[in-house]
């Protein structure tokens, strides 16, 4: 059991604990390197040894104390045979759904289509650059998930026909069931901790919340929490955090770049993870070092885990994240 495992348990531990949202990736020369060989970024998530391999890279540089699976939310759609493409510049594009179809999907079909990241999180677990850290699966949040397959693309703005969508609460149902197989397979392949992203929570009005991100993501939570593993929320820029946490009751709640840490420190008593803005990683050294202090002081008297609002940015220099993180583990 890692650092992180026991700060999310209140367990006293004797440093800050240290990981990123996107630590394994484009910032890194050496994942470019596998990247340039590899065009199709879902073959490349679905590559056990490859996507092994790119889990590990961070660790191998940084002393960090968990690896998070090289992944993607939208591995769950395509296992639903919705095709999920990435386009340079743009981002995600996915097909048609045929909903028929996929709400007759069996979940065998599904789990085979899944089976390559129970292979990476068995291979990674084993390796022995994790002795006492912790490895992080994830899932997409299920209002996410939603909202990029009925969107078919990254909803800068909300579409409303998302609300009139055809069968829509059936396929809710199916993202859900789907999602559980998911977290449970990865905790049985060996995941140490879950994360859920639901990276689209901000676009809902408060009278669609209930429906759309507490009642679900509430039903995830119980759910990972039965088997036993530990759950960090990030329902990024959503309108209340605190709202959230006491209807969801996450183990641990990551906060985004645009809320007041002081607001969340105050009011909010689970574990915190998160909150610099990744921007400041590509600003120099003493303005980044600056910032990040700013966050170990507001939450030095709470179970703390370090890291940022959102992922890495692509043009972040390794030696920033390497200067970050010795100051981090020096404070």
């Amino acid at each position: 059991m890692g650092i992180i495992k026991d700060c999310i348990r209140k367990k006293s531990v004797n440093e800050i604990p240290v990981w990123f949202m996107r630590q394994a990736g484009r910032y890194l020369p050496e994942f470019r390197k596998i990247r340039l060989k590899n065009n199709d970024f879902i073959n490349l998530c679905l590559n056990p040894n490859l996507s092994k391999e790119i889990t590990l890279q961070p660790l191998k540089r940084f002393e960090l104390d968990a690896a998070i699976i090289f992944s993607d939310i939208l591995l769950i759609p395509y296992a639903l045979d919705q095709e999920v493409k990435f386009e340079k510049n743009f981002g995600p594009k996915l097909g048609e759904i045929n909903t028929n179809k996929m709400l007759e999907m069996p979940d065998a079909y599904v789990l085979d289509k899944l089976n390559p990241v129970y292979q990476l999180i068995e291979k990674t677990k084993k390796d022995e650059i994790l002795n006492n850290k912790d490895l992080i699966g994830f899932v997409g949040g299920t209002w996410t998930l939603l909202v990029y397959m009925l969107n078919r693309q990254s909803p800068k703005k909300l579409n409303k026909n998302i609300f009139s969508y055809p069968n829509q609460k059936k396929i809710i149902e199916k993202i859900l069931s789907i999602q559980k197989l998911h977290i449970k397979k990865q905790i049985e392949s060996g995941a140490s901790i879950i994360q859920i992203f639901d990276s689209w929570a901000g676009l809902l009005t408060d009278d669609k919340l209930d429906e759309y991100i507490y009642q679900p993501t509430f039903e995830l939570v119980e759910y990972t929490r039965s088997l036993g593993v530990e759950i960090i929320c990030f329902p990024r820029c959503i309108k209340s955090y605190e709202k959230y946490c006491d209807i969801v009751k996450p183990d641990a709640i990551s906060i985004d770049y645009d809320v007041d840490p002081k607001k969340i420190a105050k009011n909010i008593d689970i574990p915190i993870q998160g909150g610099l803005d990744p921007k400041y990683l590509l600003l120099d050294k003493n303005e980044m070092l600056k910032n990040a202090k700013k966050y170990l002081e507001i939450f030095k008297n709470h179970n703390y885990i370090f890291n940022l609002g959102h992922g890495i940015m692509p043009e972040t220099k390794p030696e920033n994240v390497k200067t970050l993180i010795d100051f981090v583990k020096d404070f």
